[in-house]
């Protein structure tokens, strides 16, 4: 009795092998791992748009309307200031942001957003919001909840700029 090619099973071939347990035994090292596979899904999810989790950043943080000096900007972000200029330089060819020159400070290029920028990064946090969603599903809504404190609990103890705003 022969088996034909089409009726034969199927085998999933064997994953590779994981990372040694004591990597796995490190927050540290879960943490790095999810950080590289959440950017690795967002580049994925925005690359159709022609932006990146850094636009983003940017288009978020002048529709905040707080900074508005690439210099300002580039330090919020921790950028460096040449990258952001590159980056400034796509979302102003795009129509998404605007310099112009301080008139207080010719030295200093002020930047805005535009109503296309606006539009924009709507469409970017819907993305942002999906991927996130996609991939916190393991989660239910409190382990959700628990684990996002957590995180800004830790990001806030190593850069309290990130600490919330108290009203």
């Amino acid at each position: 009795m022969s088996i034909s090619p089409s009726s034969a099973p199927t085998q999933t071939p064997p994953l590779p092998a994981g990372p040694p347990q004591e990597l796995l035994q490190s927050s540290a090292f879960l943490l790095k791992r999810l950080g590289m596979m959440l950017k690795e899904r967002s580049l994925d999810a925005l690359e159709p748009t022609g932006l990146t989790p850094q636009h983003h950043a940017v288009l978020s943080l002048l529709d905040e309307g707080m900074r508005e000096s690439q210099g300002e900007i580039a330090d919020t972000l921790g950028y460096d200031p040449s990258h952001l200029v590159g980056l400034l330089d796509e979302l102003e060819a795009k129509g998404y942001a605007e310099r112009r020159r301080d008139p207080g400070d010719r030295r200093r290029q002020l930047v805005s957003l535009t109503p296309a920028g606006k539009d924009a990064l709507a469409r970017l946090r819907a993305i942002a919001k999906k991927v996130e969603k996609n991939f916190l599903a393991p989660l239910d809504a409190e382990e959700r909840q628990t684990l996002h404190t957590l995180l800004l609990q830790l990001t806030s103890h190593h850069d309290p700029r990130c600490a919330p705003k108290r009203s």
